[in-house]
Parts: C-alpha cells; sequence; structure tokens
C-alpha cells in the first residue's frame, strides 16, 4: 500500500477544495492535492514553531544557492543566484510582472486555453491582450509560432507563456520552444513563463526552461517557478522569479515587500526542507500519478464521446466533452456528485479540467461517477 493511497478527511479545515461543496459531492477541480505533505517538511516547520518567536525575517542566505544547485540538477540549467527574487505566489508575480514591464497602451498575448489568472493578469490591468489559440498536435496543446504571429500587434510588449500547460498538460519539446523563442527575439517581446509544474513530469520526459535556451533568450525572459505544488504545500506561499536581465529584474523588484509582501517564515522553512530532503517523495508522488494517469485514461476510453488530451505533466487532466452536445458539461458531472473544474475557467466551453492527485480509492469513486453521468445521457 502506496503512503498516497491513505483517505484523510479535509472536510471542515477551511479548504477552499473540500468545503465548497457538502460530504455527498467529489471535489475534483482545485489543483491541491490530497496527500499529506512530507514528513520533512512537516518536520522543518515543527522545529521552526517550537522556536515560539516570528519576527520578521529575510529567506535564507544558502536559500538561493541551494536553489541555483536545484536548478542545474533538475535541468541542466546553470543560472546566478543575483538572478532569483522571491515573491508569495507566482500569482502576485504575474500580475506584477504585466504592470511593470508594459504601458497602459501595449498589447500583451496569452494562450487560448489557458490558467485563467495568467488571462486575469492582464484583463485586470487594463492591457490590451490577445489570447491565442492553442493547435491540437497529435492530442497535445502546443502554442505555434504561426499563431503568435498572427495575433501580434506592432505594440505587442510581452507574452504570458505556461509550460507545462495548464489545463492541457503538455511539456513542450525543445524545437517547440526554439519557435517561439525565435519569434520573441526577432520582435522584441518579453517572455513571462510559468513553469510551475515542471517538477511534476511524467514518463521520463525532460521539461526544458525556455529561458535555458541560450543567453539571448534568458536575457528576454522572466522563468516563474515554486515547490508548492509539487510538495502539496500551496497555502503556505513561496515562489520565485528567475531573470538574468538586470534591468527586466529591477523593474520587477520594484512591489515586492510594497504592494507585494514578502514571503513568511513558514514558507521559506518548507521550500528549503523540501530541497534539502523531499527528492525520495517527489519521486514516489509520481510514479503514483502516473498510475491514476493511467486509470483515468483507461476509464475515459470507455466513456465514449469524451476525449482525453495527452497529460505529459502534474496531476491535471484536459478532457474534451463537445460531443456530449450539451451546455454545461461540468454541471452534468455535478449532478451526479463530481465537482470538476468548468473549461469556460480556462476560456474553453465544453471541455472540464479533473485533479486526480487523490487516493485511488477516490478517483475510482469518482470516475464511477463520471460513467453514470454519461450514462444518464442515453437513458
Amino acid at each position: 500500500m502506496s503512503q498516497f493511497d491513505k483517505i484523510i478527511s479535509r472536510f471542515n479545515t477551511d479548504s477552499v477544495r473540500w468545503d465548497k461543496y457538502n460530504k455527498d459531492i467529489i471535489p475534483l477541480w482545485v489543483a491541491d492535492m490530497d496527500f499529506e505533505t512530507p514528513q520533512c517538511v512537516v518536520d522543518a516547520i515543527t522545529k521552526r514553531l517550537d522556536h515560539k518567536v516570528f519576527g520578521y525575517t529575510h529567506a535564507p542566505y544558502q536559500l538561493k544557492e541551494e536553489i541555483t544547485q536545484y536548478i542545474k540538477d533538475q535541468f541542466d540549467w546553470t543560472i546566478e543566484s543575483e538572478w532569483i527574487v522571491f515573491t508569495p505566489s507566482l500569482v502576485s508575480s504575474l500580475y506584477s510582472i504585466v504592470q511593470q514591464l508594459t504601458q497602459a497602451d501595449d498589447h500583451v498575448l496569452t494562450l487560448q486555453p489557458v490558467y485563467h489568472h495568467i488571462l486575469q493578469a492582464a484583463s485586470f490591468s487594463n492591457r490590451d491582450y490577445s489570447a491565442v489559440p492553442l493547435d491540437n498536435y497529435n492530442n497535445r496543446l502546443i502554442l505555434s509560432a504561426e499563431g503568435l504571429k498572427h495575433y501580434q500587434k506592432s505594440n505587442t510588449r510581452l507574452l504570458l507563456f505556461c509550460n507545462p500547460h495548464n489545463p492541457g498538460g503538455s511539456v513542450y519539446t525543445k524545437a517547440e520552444l526554439s519557435d517561439i523563442a525565435a519569434f520573441c527575439v526577432n520582435n522584441n517581446i518579453v517572455i513571462c513563463s510559468d513553469e510551475i509544474h515542471c517538477n511534476m513530469i511524467h514518463d521520463g520526459i525532460q521539461h526544458i526552461p525556455i529561458a535555458s535556451l541560450s543567453e539571448e533568450i534568458a536575457d528576454q525572459s522572466i522563468t516563474l517557478m515554486s515547490l508548492n505544488k509539487v510538495f502539496n504545500i500551496p497555502g503556505l506561499g513561496l515562489a520565485w522569479m528567475i531573470c538574468k536581465n538586470k534591468e527586466i529584474r529591477k523593474k520587477i523588484q520594484a512591489q515586492i515587500g510594497t504592494l507585494i509582501p514578502d514571503p513568511q517564515i513558514i514558507s521559506y522553512v518548507s521550500t528549503q526542507a523540501a530541497l534539502r530532503h523531499g527528492e525520495p517523495w517527489r519521486q514516489e508522488l509520481i510514479q503514483y500519478l502516473e498510475s491514476n494517469k493511467l486509470m483515468l485514461k483507461n476509464d475515459i476510453k470507455q466513456m465514449q464521446p469524451l476525449q482525453m488530451y495527452t497529460m505529459e505533466a502534474s496531476y491535471l487532466a484536459w478532457i474534451d466533452c463537445s460531443q456530449l452536445e450539451i451546455k454545461d458539461p461540468a454541471q452534468l458531472f455535478l449532478d451526479h456528485g463530481l465537482a470538476l473544474q468548468p473549461g469556460s475557467m480556462f476560456q474553453q466551453d465544453n471541455h472540464v479540467r479533473i485533479n486526480i492527485a487523490t487516493p485511488k480509492s477516490v478517483l475510482s469513486e469518482a470516475l464511477d461517477r463520471m460513467h453514470a453521468a454519461i450514462n444518464s445521457l442515453q437513458d
């Protein structure tokens, strides 16, 4: 029995995901996991809490060096510690980057479908933006240079990118990234790349940070990373931006500690513990997620006419429900006791996103409810 098979009740814990619905609903919508945080992280937090003094703090002096080594080990990318800027969350970084690197009359490019905060970072900042529809290459959702060119304007200054892709699950190849990077370099467009799922890659695929392709691309890129997702500590909050370009880095640092608060003590402690001791747990997690993915994939094949996109990373699967020919597939599943994230959240109707980071027994029951929902349309 895997440690990830353990059932942990999250009701009445102020969980965004579990406390929205009553106990008759299985909520597989928000992107956090139903697994215990690794013991090494819990132990580090407990040790810090035992100190009983929680004054103002700064990042541990070793943390940037540990992250640079982690980036080298995981992605074979050599960065300098001074390129790293800590923030309390990746989402706050997105909003800050749009506001600091573009003017009111600038144009921003992003993707469709994509994580809703990426779209909102542009729209809430009152920037003109275009969401470029992704192409379906062999059941993988991919941004193309041709798509970027079609939606580019003379005042385009920024691309909000996402790799691995949320919600589609694609991990971009080196060739795919090179085409996007070349387009942005040739058109003087800064790339902001959300790569928060980069440490949950499946099936031996290699994640390549787009900024690692060349010095020229790194000089025109901001890479957003965090351990919050992979070690199930999103409620603690620590992310970092990697930015080689000093002038860009100065602009995005301007809001840290003012409009955007500094990260808190426990977030530093938890991230450092995960970096130092969490790798065995992470490897076991990925194996478990891959087996859950196989369970989902096999069941979806039996739920015609649903189609599941190739899931190369994370614990989020993107399901095409358009052939059901119903207005709101998420409501259909909710009526059968299963809460999924509706495609409208990602600007693509007739789709749903399902979170498989849950014990197999829970996922099995959820899939039974999906079957029942599909079968109800045939009654």
